[in-house]
């Protein structure tokens, strides 16, 4: 049985553009499906993962398609596994996964002991070199700041969860710490890779205080335009949460290599145009980004909110110093008004889940194309499936 696939641009062009939908599948085998754009003999590289019965979750990438068009794909049962490429590879190593895109190394995910907190180090950019800075897992880059050691490259951090500090690390009076229960998901693929765990937020002190589900999706993109999905959910599994109103933490916090800082030869730039510290911290926006040169080449991270997400579009804590945070909590400080309080609980047994997209891209904002990117995250392509 062969299934035509119709993808609907909509407003936008689309470049390697995440796509995906349910199809029923009348008891073809996942393994052997192969997807091809119409009139052509190239599979194109598919993830497929179960849903329920016979239904099944297609997602792969649009290298290209012009805004108000549609294009169709032909999925069809092959008489073996297509091979299409090495797609996203996990690597696991002793307390950390290294996650390589087209056979290239990309980053590693942190989860072990050694760390107070998991995190993705480094970002590799689009020549070859990081993009995030490399302090405090490395000490030896000549001319890197070493300042903030909490700052670990992309992280999830809170700096008032019932009062615990799970942001700084101070070695003297102690800090709160997110520890890896355990890994729920590692799962390799031809257009994307899916890492998820289980992190149990504790006080100074051991005690448990929430649960987090996080997730963490890496795209087979080209390395001139590269996104990793971040999924948060915080789960109140020991009574009610209240996350305070703080400016220091960040639910997708970002600290980009010391050459890109602002405070330097870097930018900022926010989705309504503000530029720099000055015109973007406390700020909310759609979208942040962060570029600058690193090893003589002009390169960016942005960090895209979901309109799902609690407060959007979120406000930023973003430094010319290098940092970039997305902060949906700390509304005095960001209002510069100690009466309103941006403080925030859930319910015991509640649910709080945010989503974003961080984009390293080529070039400045404009030549990243961000604010087109950003609505292939939240203004995605429809697809139709009908009979083939």
């Amino acid at each position: 049985m062969a299934l035509r696939l119709v993808v609907e641009s909509g407003e936008h062009e689309r470049v390697q553009c995440p796509v995906s939908v349910v199809a029923d599948l009348g008891g073809q085998d996942p393994r052997r499906l192969t997807l091809r754009a119409e009139g052509s003999a190239m599979p194109v590289p598919l993830a497929v993962a179960g849903v329920d019965g016979a239904r099944w979750r297609l997602t792969w990438l649009l290298p290209l398609q012009p805004a108000r068009t549609t294009c169709v794909y032909i999925l069809t049962e092959a008489g073996a596994e297509v091979s299409v490429g090495p797609g996203v590879q996990l690597l696991p190593q002793a307390e950390c996964i290294d996650v390589l895109v087209g056979g290239t190394a990309f980053t590693t995910f942190h989860y072990g002991q050694t760390w107070s907190r998991p995190f993705l180090h480094p970002l590799i950019g689009p020549y070859g070199d990081p993009v995030t800075r490399a302090y405090p897992v490395r000490t030896d880059v000549p001319g890197e700041k070493q300042d903030h050691p909490h700052h670990k490259s992309l992280w999830v951090a809170w700096g008032d969860v019932n009062g615990t500090d799970n942001w700084s690390e101070n070695r003297e009076s102690g800090h709160a710490k997110q520890v890896v229960r355990r890994l729920t998901a590692c799962a390799a693929g031809p257009c994307c890779a899916r890492l998820a765990c289980l992190v149990d937020w504790v006080s100074e002190g051991g005690v448990k205080v929430l649960e987090e589900a996080r997730e963490v999706v890496v795209w087979d993109m080209p390395a001139s335009g590269r996104a990793i999905d971040l999924t948060v959910s915080f789960r109140a599994s020991e009574g009610a949460v209240r996350f305070g109103d703080t400016k220091e933490g960040g639910l997708c916090s970002i600290r980009v290599a010391s050459s890109m800082d602002a405070s330097g030869a870097g930018t900022i730039v926010n989705s309504y145009g503000g530029t720099n510290e000055a015109e973007t911290w406390g700020k909310r926006a759609h979208w942040c980004d962060y570029y600058g040169p690193v090893n003589g080449h002009t390169v960016g991270l942005a960090i895209f909110d979901h309109p799902s997400n609690f407060r959007y579009p979120t406000y930023w804590h973003v430094r010319n110093y290098g940092l970039m945070t997305a902060n949906p909590f700390g509304l005095s400080h960001f209002l510069n008004d100690p009466t309103i309080d941006g403080s925030h609980t859930l319910a015991a047994g509640g649910v709080l889940t945010f989503r974003y997209r961080v984009y390293c891209h080529a070039g400045t904002t404009v030549a990243g194309a961000v604010a087109a990117r950003y609505h292939d995250f939240v203004n995605p392509p429809k697809v139709v499936v009908a009979p083939g």
